[in-house]
């Protein structure tokens, strides 16, 4: 699954990010969810949530 779909992003869930300063490189980052940032029913991009870890960013794939 894609993470464009925020019915799709639930918080607790294991998923992979890209985050701002990797946008470029679209190096992924691994983490779990811990809040649903973006309100739209559907992002192009990717939902954007932050990681327990503190870290913001948009789900590329959700594992």
């Amino acid at each position: 699954m894609n993470g464009q779909n925020r019915s799709d992003v639930k918080i607790g869930a294991k998923v992979k990010i890209v985050l701002k300063a990797d946008q470029r490189t679209g190096k992924l980052t691994e983490g779990t969810v811990a809040k649903l940032l973006t309100k739209s029913s559907f992002h192009p991009h990717g939902i954007k949530v932050m990681l327990t870890d503190g870290q913001v960013g948009r789900v590329q794939e959700i594992i």
